[in-house]
């Protein structure tokens, strides 16, 4: 008969765990909401509500994180991958170096970071192989996720994992307990990936700009003495554009372009309006505002099927003669970003990234075109061009955003917001010494914690201080690289899992579990720890699978009178396999706009690859970890 107390934790789980499946509210904010009524519920004490965020797990994964940043911002892992990646080489042996790299990589830092460091390699590498970018993109994401679980700080969950083992008086996992396992796991993996599984992914519509169907048309429209547009402001004619779907992309006067006007602008007489719209609804885009076309220098520039040509033709229809703008009067005093004669403008493709702070906002929110100057041309999501009007779309993870504007100013929007571009990239090394001293700081964290020298949290701490002792990391980006989102999961979810201890929840739901499928079989309860945590983390984020998942872990192993270290193991090989859908794991929310992927693509790849991690995860686990 349950308690009053294991009543309530039960109740709470259930709401905590479908509030994740269901997908509306952050993770975050799912965790926080357990936690609260926990507390609300008596199960936690108010002086220990907020104990999770001193917890060393937590404190690791943050630290962990701008570590990782170093290694970026220096160049030392562009360096490595263009030092390790083929040039020439076929299919096989190009899967099984960009799977093996991601993976390595992904052991010793944040693996979304580790994807979107690589994301610009993968598309050289499609178009070199002539194969779709969703074709390379899946199996790097899978490679990335698959390095995870070989080390200690390799994903969340290993530390959660790591940290609830300590809450049971255990002591800390120490920094390659996982790799045995993990390692074998991710090998096998990997050559499943380089030498059968790329020919799973199905064959989708890439993304970039050579994929864009944006059946839009760019055109110049002179403002004539009679049209309704002449002492209007930029913002006013923009909103009557928009009952035509068009939007203004650029404004000429006297010969002087500018690229992405201000909407504060005013227009005049003899203006030329640059306009992106529909083909069917341009002749209404004009006739509205009494625009007539710029004969002499209109072009009507289909989005052509190849990038290049796009960035042409766009070039064919701004070209125009350059000359001093000292003769223009009367103009509002609202900054300008006009561009210089040697100024380049190019096309160019962004991913958002899940951690981006676009998620959630539109191109008005943040002001796109006044403060950085560029143009939302189109936004690919899934492969497709949204229907929603671009102005007030609002953006999610994995969307593919069609941008123009000079390479500064879409760089600079990039590295602020938190997208990837999906160009190759020049190698950044802007210092040599700087990127020996990030890659040695870390190893120098790494082994401190390996040999038991300092517990992790402190030595990755102490490698965050020498990062910023010798400018590795740029002291205004410090907090800035942290995932705060995953940060508050963890710290918030700590004392829940607490609690389904504390309380004996976890052993009543595992000695359920035991009674009804495993009947007290160890073998079969092992296995179907597994499986029940990859089939969690399938559905939602792998360190709230881990955090819930711990706790009847260690109840099962409690009920059997096994060796309670080999259920951890399994948790966090189970919540680091999330290979069947696009929302288990961020990496895969990453590539699903640049793979044009659907929901139900994943798993032809997926599902083989999580029962070849169940068939060797089992047999290594039973081995390095006897029951």
């Amino acid at each position: 008969m349950l308690t009053n107390e294991q009543w309530l934790i039960v109740g709470i789980l259930f709401a905590t765990l479908s509030l994740f499946l269901w997908g509306r509210w952050r993770h975050d904010m799912v965790a926080v909401a357990a936690l609260l009524a926990c507390v609300l519920a008596g199960l936690v004490p108010f002086s220990e509500a907020f104990t999770g965020f001193g917890h060393p797990a937590v404190i690791t994964v943050a630290c962990v994180l701008i570590l990782s940043y170093g290694l970026q911002n220096t160049g030392a892992v562009d360096w490595l991958t263009r030092s390790v990646l083929p040039a020439k080489a076929g299919p096989t042996v190009t899967f099984l170096s960009l799977t093996g790299v991601a993976a390595l990589l992904s052991g010793f830092m944040n693996n979304v970071g580790t994807l979107a460091l690589l994301m610009p390699v993968a598309m050289q590498i499609a178009v070199r192989l002539e194969m779709p970018p969703g074709r390379v993109l899946m199996p790097l994401a899978f490679g990335s996720i698959l390095g995870g679980m070989t080390t200690l700080i390799g994903t969340p969950p290993n530390l959660i994992v790591s940290g609830i083992r300590a809450e049971m008086g255990a002591g800390n996992f120490s920094m390659f307990d996982f790799t045995p396992v993990g390692l074998a796991v991710a090998v096998t993996g990997v050559l499943f990936i380089s030498l059968l599984g790329w020919r799973l992914v199905p064959i989708r519509k890439q993304a970039s700009s050579e994929g864009f169907d944006t059946a839009a048309y760019l055109t110049e429209a002179r403002v004539t003495k009679e049209s309704k547009a002449v002492g209007m402001r930029l913002r006013e004619i923009e909103a009557m554009l928009d009952e035509a779907d068009a939007q203004v992309v650029g404004l000429v006067r006297n010969d002087v372009r500018v690229i992405a006007p201000d909407s504060g602008r005013i227009i005049y007489a003899g203006d030329i309006l640059i306009l992106e719209a529909e083909a069917g609804t341009l002749p209404n885009a004009l006739s509205n505002l009494g625009l007539e076309l710029e004969e002499a220098k209109t072009k009507e520039i289909e989005q052509a099927n190849n990038g290049k040509q796009a960035e042409e033709a766009l070039e064919a229809v701004v070209e125009i003669k350059k000359t001093d703008a000292n003769n223009e009067e009367n103009e509002p005093a609202v900054p300008e970003k006009e561009d210089k004669p040697t100024d380049e403008i190019v096309l160019m493709e962004l991913a958002v990234l899940p951690a981006s702070s676009l998620v959630g906002r539109s191109p008005s929110d943040i002001l796109l075109r006044t403060r950085y100057g560029i143009n939302l041309l189109a936004l690919s999501r899934t492969g497709r061009r949204t229907l929603t009007r671009l102005r007030t779309v609002r953006f999610k993870a994995g969307d593919v955003l069609l941008l123009q504007g000079s390479p500064d100013a879409i760089a600079g929007f990039a590295d602020n917001s938190g997208c990837v571009p999906l160009a190759e990239r020049e190698l950044r090394i802007p210092d040599k010494h700087k990127a020996i001293v990030s890659g040695g700081i870390l190893v120098l964290a790494v082994g401190l914690a390996a040999f038991g020298l300092l517990p992790p949290a402190i030595s990755f701490t102490l490698g965050v201080l020498a990062s910023m002792i010798f400018h590795t990391i740029p002291l205004r980006s410090l907090y800035q690289v942290i995932d705060w989102p995953v940060i508050v999961l963890l710290a918030a979810l700590i004392p829940v899992a607490g609690v389904m201890q504390t309380t004996g929840t976890a052993d009543l739901i595992a000695k359920g579990m035991l009674t009804l499928m495993a009947q007290g079989n160890a073998i079969i309860a092992l296995g179907l720890i597994l499986i029940v945590t990859m089939t969690l983390s399938d559905l939602m984020n792998n360190a709230a699978t881990a955090a819930v998942m711990c706790p009847i872990a260690i109840g099962t192993a409690s009920q059997l009178g096994a060796n309670p270290d080999t259920f951890l193991m399994a948790v966090a090989i189970g919540a680091s396999c999330a290979f069947m859908t696009p929302i288990g794991h961020q990496n895969n929310t990453l590539i699903l706009g640049p793979g044009g992927f659907r929901f139900g693509d994943y798993w032809r790849m997926g599902l083989p690859l999580e029962l070849l991690v169940i068939l060797v995860s089992i047999p290594m686990l039973l081995w390095i970890w006897p029951l």
